[in-house]
């Protein structure tokens, strides 16, 4: 229900982070310790989370276990495919405050922001 409801009750006392569940705030907490208990057996990488380092496994292994039944796009995280699916149902929830345009993608939205601040891309 904490999840629903939005409540908070356990925060951080370095950076006042709040948190749903006792188990986020101790995940956390090894942000600021450096802790990174799951390392990665091929290459040096290591991470706070177990989930973090079971992706990134499948950077070695080819495993790309998210598949589009709409065209060949195959993944590694459910988040990017999410992402994806909004390619094919043309949403578009990120909408520009100043002209409203609208955008599929946060950093299509963040790339259009530049014609409205004049900022130029450097690595162009």
């Amino acid at each position: 229900m904490k999840r629903h409801t939005g409540e908070k009750p356990f925060s951080c006392n370095i950076c006042d982070f709040r948190f749903s569940f006792k188990s986020s705030l101790k995940t956390h907490m090894k942000i600021h310790t450096g802790e990174k208990p799951f390392s990665c057996y091929i290459c040096e990488y290591s991470s706070i989370r177990k989930s973090d380092l079971l992706i990134h496994i499948r950077t070695h292994t080819g495993e790309k276990p998210f598949s589009c039944n709409i065209c060949e796009y195959r993944c590694t995280t459910k988040s990017r495919f999410q992402t994806h699916l909004k390619i094919h149902t043309g949403e578009k929830p990120f909408s520009c405050n100043i002209c409203d345009f609208r955008f599929s993608f946060k950093s299509s939205l963040k790339t259009h922001m530049k014609i409205h601040t004049g900022v130029k891309n450097l690595f162009v």
